[in-house]
């Protein structure tokens, strides 16, 4: 592990009074193999912005489960040529057109095993091959503590065990309101019409973040 628990405890009492584009820059600081991962959701445009202004070049993960809205995917083409981003887009190895004829769709939430199922084969196995191939050290993420009960469960700074790496999120401590305040004020579009079928309800979590 890149840091001990006692190292952790400190590096999050340093970075809580930290600001957002603070603790972006002291995690590139650090001089390790490090990724930003993305779903251009509703507030998504904020790291990616920080990003770009700290190292231009750091590789931004997408999994693109193939069932983003027009306006999602509209601002995954559009933001990548404004910003300048390294994109790495990641697919499932089932395609979605395949699923809806030989496989039923998308389950709802109430098929347990076959939503875990679904789940596990648009998001969770892109995404581990997407840390295979890049194997960092340091991962960036916009989890917010408000965002869920799991994630106010987390901090700052935190080592993912599924992952084996360390998540940073510099925007744990931000409000819903704070991020349409960092877009509005920096120019940067918000995506209203966003649906993911891995969580569906906002509440829900899909299994990244649960190292």
């Amino acid at each position: 592990m890149l840091f001990s628990k006692e190292e952790l405890s400190r590096i999050n009492e340093q970075l809580c009074s930290q600001s957002p584009k603070e603790i972006v820059e002291w995690a590139v600081a650090q001089n390790r193999k490090t990724v930003v991962t993305t779903n251009f959701g509703p507030h998504e445009a904020a790291i990616l912005h920080l990003v770009s202004e700290a190292q231009v070049d750091m590789p931004v993960i997408c999994i693109d489960h193939g069932y983003n809205t027009v306006e999602t995917y509209q601002v995954a083409e559009e933001l990548p040529r404004r910003l300048g981003l390294n994109m790495q887009m990641y697919t499932p190895r089932i395609s979605r057109r395949y699923r809806e004829v030989n496989l039923g769709g998308v389950p709802s939430i109430e098929e347990l095993d076959r939503h875990a199922q679904f789940t596990e084969e648009v998001k969770l196995e892109p995404f581990r091959r997407a840390f295979s191939e890049f194997r960092p050290e340091i991962w960036l993420t916009s989890i917010r503590k408000d965002q869920t009960a799991h994630r106010a469960s987390l901090d700052i700074v935190t080592y993912d065990s599924n992952m084996q790496c360390i998540k940073v999120a510099p925007f744990f401590n931000s409000t819903e309101l704070d991020m349409e305040e960092y877009l509005v004020n920096n120019d940067l579009p918000i995506v209203e019409d966003y649906y993911d079928p891995t969580k569906v309800l906002g509440h829900r979590e899909c299994g990244l973040h649960r190292s």
